[in-house]
């Protein structure tokens, strides 16, 4: 799930404040797929804080996972995971690279996980906003306003529907706020980013975590 987590968290934008007439029609004009893509759609380097709650039948309480998703160019993809532990994920030239401390690298090709390297190039599509790409692999389903809005997409492809049910992004604005992914087995894992990971702080409850992902959302 880390891995899949890290790829689903691609795109990281940060947004801008939108003028007050900018933000009151935003609120009220209905949000399309193609318009998400283009907001989404940001330039290397970038780079956001995260928060997730990870649940396990091992865990007397969900396992909280801080850290900072970053794109330092085009090719690459970074998890740093800062609290409770420090580790480091990096996905480069179709290999992935994790790093812990006290612990030699572990390398693996992803052409070893069809379904990873799938991942990989449908999210490559949502960071540069192609839209054509991307729906070669998912049925993309907006909601709401431009100001608020929630995009799900839903696996096309056999093989990755064995790994993802589906993804939601949960927007305001030009800023992705939030992403849950539904894996075919196990929990929902659910990703803050941005301005929704810093007003998490001192959060420490699923249902804290959910509100601050889908406030004020389509959903």
């Amino acid at each position: 799930m880390p891995m899949l987590t890290l790829l689903c968290s691609a795109a990281l934008p940060c947004a801008a404040a939108p003028e007050p007439g900018v933000a009151q029609q935003a609120a009220t004009q209905q949000v399309d797929a193609g318009w998400i893509l283009r907001a989404l759609a940001r330039p290397a380097p970038v780079r956001t804080a995260f928060v997730e709650l990870r649940g396990s039948p091992l865990l007397k309480a969900p396992l909280r996972i801080e850290g900072e998703y970053q794109r330092p160019d085009n090719d690459s993809l970074v998890r740093e995971v800062r609290s409770p532990y420090a580790e480091t994920t990096t996905l480069r030239n179709g290999e992935a690279t994790i790093v812990r401390a006290g612990k030699a690298p572990r390398k693996f090709s992803l052409a070893r996980v069809p379904e990873l390297a799938g991942l990989q190039a449908s999210f490559g599509a949502l960071l540069s906003g192609d839209r054509v790409s991307l729906e070669k692999h998912y049925r993309l389903a907006p909601q709401g306003t431009r100001q608020q809005w929630t995009l799900s997409l839903t696996p096309k492809d056999a093989k990755l529907q064995g790994s993802v049910r589906d993804i939601t992004l949960y927007g305001h604005g030009a800023e992705l706020r939030c992403i849950e992914t539904r894996p075919a087995r196990g929990d929902l894992q659910r990703t803050l980013l941005a301005g929704a990971a810093h007003e998490a702080a001192g959060t420490s409850t699923t249902e804290a975590l959910a509100v601050l992902c889908r406030a004020g959302s389509a959903h």
